[in-house]
């Protein structure tokens, strides 16, 4: 009988917990002011993107087609798990992206879905665990992000002069390596080393952090790629978006790689020595959390 009655309470326990995680899908809608569908204890909200007049290949697309912002709340030990595909225009990516990053999401995955397209439209993946109506807000700060957005076909800011005269002196100071030179630019590699198919590759098979540096010290632009470990992604977008540096793609350049390796492009626009800086804030960020005991990239 003793046995019996533990068991009941042990039921009741786990009935209540389950009653406790359900997410309340009328909150989650108000919150996100979208719609909502609820299946399987996961509530999903969408905004199709019926204002960008998208063709690929010539030809009209749909909504139905791909071209809808979604994201599906499911309730989990900590509260609620939140996973995204957020739709963007070039113009719309950083701030959406700024937005979640403020929200307390991970942005995953920026990357396009289609070729011939236009206007071009990339997503954003995104991901987060919480309290379901800190994720609900923060899913709703990234959409109104993207429509209040600057319209533009540019990065924005001062011209940058075609010629190239980049003084590398002062970026090596900052950056701490130095520069490869070419006509005028200055270029930064920092290797790292994952392993293939049991061998070990480094910096000259592509597995590198690199900035390459263009125009002049006082009006520059910067372009590169980010090789990082999964746990150190979301501190790298933060500390890139802090100095104004755009990004323009996450994704992956390998597969079955150990450690995993994500890849992350940037460019950005500004004094060389300001761009620098954000780029070494970056950088410290992974240093940071090898210093904390994250997994080392060895192969």
């Amino acid at each position: 009988m003793a046995r019996w009655l533990i068991a009941l309470f042990a039921m009741q326990l786990c009935s209540g917990a389950t009653a406790a995680a359900a997410l309340d899908a009328k909150r989650i809608g108000d919150l996100t002011g979208l719609p909502t569908e609820a299946a399987d204890g996961v509530v999903k909200v969408s905004k199709p993107r019926g204002d960008i007049r998208e063709t690929v290949d010539g030809r009209a697309l749909k909504p139905f087609q791909g071209l809808t912002s979604w994201a599906a709340f499911q309730p989990s030990g900590s509260g609620a798990i939140v996973m995204g595909d957020i739709v963007l225009l070039e113009n719309e990516a950083n701030p959406a992206l700024s937005a979640a990053l403020e929200g307390g999401l991970e942005v995953t995955a920026l990357h396009n879905h289609f070729f011939y397209d236009s206007p071009r439209v990339y997503f954003m993946h995104i991901g987060g665990s919480g309290d379901e109506e800190k994720l609900a807000r923060a899913v709703r700060a990234v959409l109104d992000a993207a429509e209040q957005a600057p319209k533009g076909d540019g990065f924005g800011g001062p011209a940058v002069a075609g010629e190239d005269a980049i003084d590398a002196a002062p970026l090596e100071a900052i950056l701490g390596g130095h520069a490869q030179a070419k006509d005028g630019m200055a270029k930064f590699v920092f290797g790292r080393t994952a392993a293939m198919h049991g061998t070990t590759m480094g910096a000259p098979m592509g597995v590198n952090t690199w900035a390459a540096f263009a125009g002049r010290n006082d009006a520059a632009v910067v372009d590169g790629d980010f090789a990082m470990l999964e746990s150190e992604v979301q501190d790298v977008l933060k500390a890139l978006r802090s100095a104004g540096i755009d990004i323009v793609a996450i994704h992956s350049h390998m597969a079955h790689e150990e450690p995993r390796i994500v890849f992350l492009h940037f460019w950005g626009k500004g004094p060389a020595e300001d761009l620098a800086r954000g780029i070494r804030k970056a950088r410290d960020t992974q240093e940071a959390g090898k210093r904390a005991g994250a997994p080392s990239p060895r192969g």
